[in-house]
C-alpha cells in the first residue's frame, strides 16, 4: 500500500525521500525485522544474562548510533534504513517488556498509554507538517517525526500483541491468524480506496505482534508447561541468525536492483472523499469484530500458566543430584547469578539482588529447551525451588517481596541442590 498525501515544507533543506517505496518488498523486510526484534532481544537478555535492563540500555545507545548515520545521509539507502529499523524494534520492544517485566505495569495500561503518544506524535506531526505520508519525508523535522513514530509503533504492537496472548491463551502459531487476518483485510480496504495513510500505519503497527508471534513460534520449545508457548524449538539464537541472514539478503538485493527507490520531493493524491468514508467505517467494523473475538476468546476455557501449588511438589534429590546431567557451563551460570542475588541481600542492595533473580529467572526460562529434556526428573526439582525462589522476590507472583532472610533461605536452598 502506498501512501501519498500532498506535502507543504515548513523547514529549509530539502532532501530526496528517505523512506523507501511501500511495495511487497517493504512489508517482507518489514516483518523479518518485527521477529528479530523479539529474538535478538530475548537471547541478549536471557541467554546471555544480561539483564532486561542492561540490555535496554545498549540497545538505546545504539539507535542512538545507526539513527545519527541515518539521518545525516541525503536520500534512502537500504543499509543504514534498514539497519535503523532493525535496531528501534528490538529497543521498542526492550521499552514494553521493562514496563511489564520489571515495574509490573499491567499490559492494557501499557496498551493504552503507547496508544495516547503515538497519536500525540501524529498529532504534532500533522499540525506542524501538514502530511503523515512517508512519501514526504523530505526533511529533518519530518524524518525525526517518522523515527519517533516508529518507535512508539514498536513498543504499541509489543504491547497490545502481549496483551492478545494474556487475554485469549492463543499459542504463538494460533496468534499469528489474527494480526495476518487484519493486515489481509486492511490491504483490501485500501485497495477499495480508504485513506492510505491511516492504512499504512494500522498495518505497520500489526506487522510487530505479527512478526513477535512467528518468532515466539519458531523459538519456543516443542514441549512446555501448560500455560507456556510451544513451538519449533529452534531457539532465540538460531531464530535471530536465520531472520538476520534473509534481512541482509533482501537488502542486498534492494541495494542491487534499487527497486524500492523513490527519490521525488512532491507526491501529490486526490483520493475519493466517499471511498475514503466508507473504507473507515470499514476500520470501525475491524475494530469492533476484533474486540468481540478477544472478548469471546478470553471467556473461553484456556490453560493459563501452571498454579503456583503445582511447582512447588517436587521430588526430594541429594545436593547436586538434579543437575548431574546437565551442562557444567550451564550450572556454573545458574549458580553465578544465584550466588550474586545471595551476596546482595545479604548486603542490602535490594535492588541488586532482585535484578540477579530477575536474570537467574530469565536465565533458566531460557535454557528450558535445551535441559528439561536431559532429565525430566532434575529439571522439575530444579525448577520448583526456583520458583520458590523468585516468590520470595515477587518475580511472577502477586505477593511484594519478602524479608532478605526468607530470600537467603531460598537461595541457599537452590545453591545446595546445585551442589
Amino acid at each position: 500500500m502506498t501512501t501519498t498525501t500532498e506535502e507543504r515544507t515548513r523547514s529549509g533543506h530539502l532532501m530526496l525521500n528517505k523512506v523507501p517505496e511501500v511495495t511487497i518488498w517493504f512489508w517482507v523486510i518489514k516483518i523479518l525485522c518485527t521477529t528479530v526484534g523479539e529474538s535478538f532481544a530475548d537471547w541478549i537478555n536471557m541467554k546471555l544474562g544480561v539483564g532486561l535492563v542492561n540490555t535496554a540500555w545498549i540497545f538505546t545507545a545504539v539507535f542512538v548510533v545507526v539513527l545519527a548515520v541515518q539521518l545525516r545521509l541525503k536520500r534512502y539507502v537500504p543499509f543504514p534504513y534498514w539497519l535503523t529499523v532493525v535496531v528501534v524494534s528490538v529497543t521498542g520492544t526492550l521499552y514494553t517488556d521493562i514496563l511489564t517485566d520489571q515495574l509490573n505495569v499491567p499490559l492494557w495500561i501499557s496498551s493504552a498509554v503507547f496508544s495516547v503518544l503515538l497519536a500525540v506524535v501524529f498529532g504534532v506531526w500533522w499540525l506542524r507538517e501538514r502530511t503523515l505520508s512517508i512519501h514526504s519525508v523530505t526533511t529533518l523535522p519530518r524524518e525525526s517525526f517518522y523515527w519517533l513514530a516508529v518507535l512508539v509503533t514498536f513498543a504499541l504492537g509489543t504491547a497490545t500483541g502481549d496483551w492478545t496472548l494474556e487475554l485469549t491463551g492463543w499459542s504463538p502459531g494460533a496468534s499469528v491468524l489474527l494480526p495476518l487476518g487484519l493486515i489481509a483485510a486492511i490491504t483490501l480496504l485500501w485497495k477499495f480506496g480508504a485513506n492510505p495513510v491511516l492504512s499504512f500505519w494500522l498495518a505497520y503497527i500489526l506487522t510487530r505482534p505479527l512478526g513477535a508471534n512467528i518468532g515466539d513460534w519458531l523459538a519456543s520449545p516443542k514441549v512446555a508447561q501448560p500455560g507456556e508457548p510451544t513451538g519449533l524449538a529452534l531457539g532465540t539464537f538460531t531464530t535471530s541468525l536465520i531472520f538476520l541472514g534473509l534481512i541482509l539478503a533482501t537488502v542486498v538485493y534492494l541495494t542491487v536492483t534499487r527497486s524500492d527507490v523513490t527519490e521525488t520531493h512532491d507526491a501529490h493524491a486526490t483520493g475519493d472523499l466517499r471511498k475514503e468514508r466508507v473504507g473507515l467505517a470499514g476500520f470501525g467494523l475491524l475494530a469492533v469484530a476484533t474486540t468481540s473475538l478477544l472478548i469471546w476468546a478470553h471467556s473461553q476455557p484456556h490453560v493459563g500458566p501452571a498454579p503456583e501449588a503445582d511447582n512447588t511438589s517436587a521430588v526430594q534429590m541429594a545436593p547436586g543430584e538434579a543437575v548431574k546431567k546437565f551442562p557444567p557451563a550451564k550450572v556454573t551460570a545458574l549458580k553465578t547469578l544465584a550466588s550474586t542475588a545471595l551476596k546482595d541481600a545479604r548486603s542490602g542492595n535490594a535492588k541488586g539482588a532482585h535484578r540477579a533473580a530477575q536474570s537467574l529467572r530469565d536465565l533458566w526460562d531460557a535454557d528450558q529447551a535445551s535441559l528439561q529434556p536431559l532429565d525430566q526428573t532434575g529439571w522439575t526439582s530444579i525448577d520448583a525451588q526456583m520458583d520458590k525462589v523468585l516468590g520470595t522476590f515477587g518475580i511472577d507472583h502477586s505477593n511484594p517481596p519478602m524479608p532478605p532472610a526468607q530470600q537467603e533461605k531460598e537461595l541457599n536452598a537452590l545453591l545446595t541442590d546445585m551442589g
